[in-house]
């Protein structure tokens, strides 16, 4: 039974996290389809590429909830019942939610709609992480602000807070979480394997506010 329940979340997850917000508003807002624009990229960064900062806020906003929310709905909606994940003691529901959560993510990255061309994961990654575990997403916010003002590359920022995230969970979080956030790291990263190509090579773009011609 708990399976099935599990299943079911991450299903309604994936959906959730599938919506393509950054596509949507940006058509919307009358800049035609985003994956023509700059990096090709659905997510935040590739809309603030078009001048719009407002639109590129929303977007990150929207892909972290999307996640989160899913992440949200499992935890309150599923029974709060002793479980055991890989013989650590938890909770039904908080795995429900970490697998809500996670899904999320997979459908921003892998959206059906599209291809499974979707975006690189990281404003979903922060709804899942702020929902399950805030004080971590709170942290892994800092960083990647930290990076992007001092460096200004998105994907510099991306990757250093990523790959902290397992850290400071081990020495905050259950086991559980361990698990499900590196999983989602190891996403995160695949998905900038060619922005970390480029920064080995010093080709990375760095963050603009200039409208793209």
């Amino acid at each position: 039974m708990n399976f099935s329940i599990f299943l079911l979340w991450g299903i309604i997850g994936y959906f959730l996290g599938s919506i393509p917000f950054g596509l949507v508003l940006t058509r919307l807002a009358g800049y035609g389809d985003i994956r023509k624009i700059g990096s090709g990229n659905i997510g935040a960064t590739n809309v603030l590429r078009t001048g719009n900062k407002t639109l590129a806020l929303l977007t990150v906003l929207l892909d972290a909830f999307k996640a989160g929310f899913a992440a949200y709905l499992a935890y309150h909606l599923t029974p709060d019942s002793e479980y055991y994940f890989l013989d650590y003691a938890s909770h039904v529901n908080t795995i429900a939610s970490l697998t809500a959560g996670t899904c999320g993510i997979l459908g921003h990255m892998f959206p059906v709609w599209l291809k499974f061309k979707g975006g690189k994961g990281i404003s979903s990654a922060l709804g899942l992480l702020l929902v399950t575990y805030w004080q971590i997403g709170v942290i892994a916010l800092a960083v990647w602000l930290f990076m992007a003002f001092t460096f200004r590359y998105s994907s510099l920022s991306a990757v250093t807070a990523a790959v902290l995230v397992p850290f400071i969970t081990f020495l905050l979080a259950p086991p559980v979480y361990v698990y499900f956030y590196t999983f989602v790291v190891a996403l995160v990263l695949f998905k900038h394997r060619s922005n970390i190509k480029r920064l080995i090579k010093g080709e990375e773009s760095k963050i603009t506010f200039k409208k793209k011609a």
